[in-house]
């Protein structure tokens, strides 16, 4: 027999069981949503979540730390996880720096609700330090602006995907710190910074 018929015919049973196994892969034995099944006695092919299954992402135990409320009222001051090993001087850092990525467009460098979107024509935000907004905000406990950030307000949408839960704590702490930077006293001032602005010399204008 001529070798190349034989060739050939080698070559159309090596293409065919290619293409069986292919042909067997895509027609895998499976179920198909909600199929009726003879294995489980229950009959149901679709399985019941197992009992304290959580989705990743999804353990929420720590309510004022991912939610920034408890009790359903925002939270004053910071949760101790929002520290987690960092000094303040280290979150208040961390702050500034995620406060001028995503918030000074809008809300300005100062809090002042000055940033460049405005200038350039969209809406003002509420102002954090200055004005009826600014007296009301600096009212608020932290956890306002953590659930603000985490949800959205207004013309505002949400950040809950872009910023972290540690994130946010972070910014909501800077935020503080611009409102005390505008309206703290002297009294509240340390004695040494009291001391060298008591004995600077006053502006002449």
């Amino acid at each position: 027999m001529d070798s190349r018929i034989i060739q050939f015919g080698l070559g159309l049973l090596a293409l065919g069981a290619m293409v069986g196994c292919d042909q067997n892969m895509i027609d895998q034995p499976r179920y198909e949503p909600l199929e009726a099944s003879e294995f489980f006695q229950d009959g149901q092919s679709s399985r019941p979540i197992i009992s304290g299954t959580v989705a990743r992402g999804k353990l929420k135990v720590d309510e004022e730390f991912f939610t920034g409320r408890v009790d359903g009222e925002p939270v004053r001051g910071l949760p101790d996880r929002a520290l987690d090993g960092k000094t303040m001087k280290e979150l208040l850092a961390r702050g500034q720096e995620r406060y001028q990525i995503f918030c000074m467009p809008c809300h300005g460098i100062s809090g002042n609700a000055d940033g460049m979107v405005v200038k350039r024509g969209f809406p003002r935000p509420p102002s954090f330090v200055s004005g009826d907004d600014g007296e009301r905000l600096r009212g608020v406990g932290e956890g306002h602006f953590f659930g603000v950030i985490t949800n959205g307000i207004g013309r505002m949408y949400p950040y809950a995907s872009q910023i972290p839960p540690d994130d946010r704590w972070a910014i909501a702490a800077y935020i503080r710190a611009l409102q005390l930077s505008h309206h703290a006293s002297v009294d509240a001032l340390p004695a040494d910074l009291k001391d060298k602005l008591q004995s600077a010399p006053e502006s002449k204008e």
